[in-house]
């Protein structure tokens, strides 16, 4: 038995065999863009990190894909605020905001499963706020949004008395460096928080935050109150304590009366030390001054001795010498008249041992 075997046309195959090859095409694509859709998923409560620490960010696709060779942005609030760019199987940092330089790293270990994490180093006050994981395909696209807190603990409240007020003394709180705005209370022994005179938080020039909240007390207030800084967001408190009793009645520790009584001690022995060595120097140095000067006198004294005595020398002198020439002339006189009278005579005598005196005769 033979059969028969239809023949078809060109024409006729592909006009009829167009509408089925479409439909394929078709088909083909939706189930490919079906296969390459995802969803990308981040934590469901925020991240905090600590201030100058470090945050560890992540998302995650569904279903487990790989995204080596998919675009992984982090941005802020806008898609150009690039926090960090991976792009063609590495790092792209030429768009990374200026803030953020040197401080991000993409932790890939997980980047063939789906899953990846954003590193920021040395967290900073401005680094608070919202991020967007955002992942691209050749087909398809999808982001995920997560918030990051910064927290920070202060320095220890600095408890301070600054002078009275509404009959009591006014006592001053200060506490620095919280992020974000604190919380600050007065407290007593028991606990029970006090009202404040006054409070007030201002901002630091680093974006930090400073907190001073006063208190007025009395002697009749409890005995010991306690200044308690807050932060609310680590739910964790910074707290110092002053007791009333050293405000209006200073506790006098008696090793530190002692040390000081001691010191004191010290300070009039070093002081008498001192004036004993001063009044022996000064006595020595009057002793020196008063040899000194009188020997100055006993030169000056002996200076004008003999002074005196050449004077006297000098006119003994010139009155011997006077009284020789005028003797001399006498005895010229006297030899002149000799020659004239031989019958004169004359006899030298010595008087007082020191004058010659002429005698005459006729």
């Amino acid at each position: 038995m033979t059969g028969k075997v239809p023949s078809f046309s060109r024409s006729s195959t592909l006009s009829s065999a167009l509408p089925g090859y479409i439909a394929l095409c078709l088909t083909l694509q939706v189930h490919r863009l079906a296969s390459a859709q995802f969803t990308v998923t981040g934590p469901d409560h925020p991240v905090i990190a600590s201030l100058g620490g470090e945050a560890v960010l992540s998302c995650h696709l569904s279903p487990r894909i790989s995204t080596e060779n998919m675009e992984v942005r982090w941005f802020r609030s806008k898609y150009s605020e690039v926090v960090h760019l991976y792009r063609d199987g590495r790092d792209q940092y030429r768009e990374q905001m200026p803030e953020y330089g040197g401080r991000t790293e993409l932790l890939k270990d997980n980047i063939t499963n789906g899953r990846v994490s954003l590193r920021i180093r040395n967290i900073q006050p401005s680094d608070n706020g919202q991020y967007t994981c955002y992942f691209e395909s050749s087909v398809y696209y999808e982001a995920a949004l997560l918030e990051l807190q910064v927290a920070g603990l202060g320095s220890d409240p600095d408890i301070s008395v600054e002078g009275h007020q509404d009959g009591g003394i006014r006592v001053v709180c200060r506490s620095s460096r919280w992020y974000p705005e604190p919380e600050a209370q007065w407290r007593d022994h028991q606990g029970q928080i006090l009202p404040s005179a006054s409070k007030e938080i201002t901002p630091e020039a680093n974006g930090l935050f400073q907190t001073e909240i006063a208190i007025v007390i009395t002697e009749e207030s409890n005995e010991k109150l306690s200044c308690c800084v807050r932060n609310p967001r680590l739910d964790q408190e910074r707290e110092s304590a002053i007791s009333l009793a050293e405000l209006f009645f200073p506790r006098v520790n008696p090793s530190k009366v002692a040390l000081w009584v001691i010191l004191a001690l010290l300070a009039v022995l070093m002081a008498l030390a001192g004036y004993c060595f001063w009044r022996g120097h000064r006595a020595t140095e009057t002793l020196r001054l008063d040899k000194e000067s009188e020997k100055e006198t006993l030169l000056s004294e002996w200076e004008r001795e003999k002074e005196t005595l050449r004077s006297e020398m000098e006119r003994e002198k010139e009155t011997l010498k006077s009284e020789m020439k005028r003797q001399k002339g006498e005895y010229e006189a006297v030899k002149g008249n000799v020659h004239d009278n031989e019958k004169s005579r004359y006899y030298p005598e010595i008087m007082d041992g020191k004058f010659v005196v002429l005698k005459y005769e006729y």
